[in-house]
């Protein structure tokens, strides 16, 4: 006869001297613990940025997250900033002027660069996690990866004064299941978008205003997550998703919905 894995006689010596805890409910710790486990009693919790818990967040980790759950008329924006700060003012007064909220995913780089639009961003509005120079994740080794995402997380508090959101964004969207469970691991959700307005494109890449506007539209859906573009990729033209912010906002209250933020998925 055993009693928590070991003899009785060794248990309750054991009990006695407070050197043995049960588990609750009549489990056991393997039972609790499957191999590969990361229950926080396990010793395999996720790790998370700055060694908080990583709280709400972790109900996201497993999954990209490409609309916030829930069957009401919801949307959130996020801007993309890895180029210039092209835009960066302009959005952030008819953001202010519209009371609409908005995260914004930043490179380190950017961060570094131009820190005085970084501070601007994180002092409105919640900001994420990028990476530090926009690679190619498939081609990067782990530790690379992890560079890539804790660099980019140092950058953007140094710049901005502010913590980020426990929010990474793949470059290019190109997620992997690896990749988010390494996200994951170093205290990030995966977030991704539901669309993607195109505007980065430029007028030389065949976009306009109104086709920037006619993508958000067209992928209205409870939830929606609105992927868009802060500065300008050399050649690209003006910040075409800036100058459609206006027209977005209206077409999205127009057909019912409203624009909430991001940072509800932790709710």
């Amino acid at each position: 006869m055993a009693l928590g894995g070991l003899p009785v006689a060794v248990a309750v010596a054991a009990l006695v001297l407070g050197l043995l805890v049960l588990p609750a409910s009549g489990h056991t710790l393997t039972d609790r613990c499957p191999r590969g486990g990361a229950a926080a009693e396990c010793g395999g919790a996720p790790r998370s940025v700055g060694g908080e818990d990583p709280g709400p967040v972790a109900r996201l980790y497993g999954s990209e997250v490409r609309r916030i759950p829930t069957s009401s008329p919801l949307v959130a924006l996020t801007f993309n900033a890895a180029w210039d700060e092209t835009g960066v003012e302009t959005a952030l007064t008819v953001l202010r002027g519209r009371n609409v909220p908005a995260t914004f995913f930043l490179t380190g780089r950017f961060a570094e660069r131009h820190s005085g639009a970084a501070r601007l961003m994180a002092a409105e509005h919640g900001i994420g996690n990028h990476s530090y120079s926009h690679p190619q994740f498939a081609d990067l080794t782990r530790p690379e990866a992890e560079q890539e995402i804790m660099g980019a997380d140092r950058a953007i508090r140094r710049a901005t004064g502010a913590v980020p959101l426990p929010f990474f964004r793949f470059p290019y969207s190109a997620t992997t299941p690896e990749g988010i469970a390494h996200a994951n691991e170093l205290g990030f959700a995966d977030i991704e978008f539901t669309t993607d307005t195109n505007g980065y494109l430029g007028t030389a890449g065949g976009m306009t205003v109104q086709k920037v506007v006619d993508r958000v539209v067209n992928a209205l859906t409870p939830g929606a997550i609105v992927q868009m573009h802060v500065g300008t990729a050399q050649g690209r033209g003006p910040a075409l998703d800036v100058q459609a912010l206006p027209r977005i906002i209206d077409a999205i209250h127009a057909h019912g919905y409203r624009i909430t933020d991001l940072r509800t998925v932790l709710e």
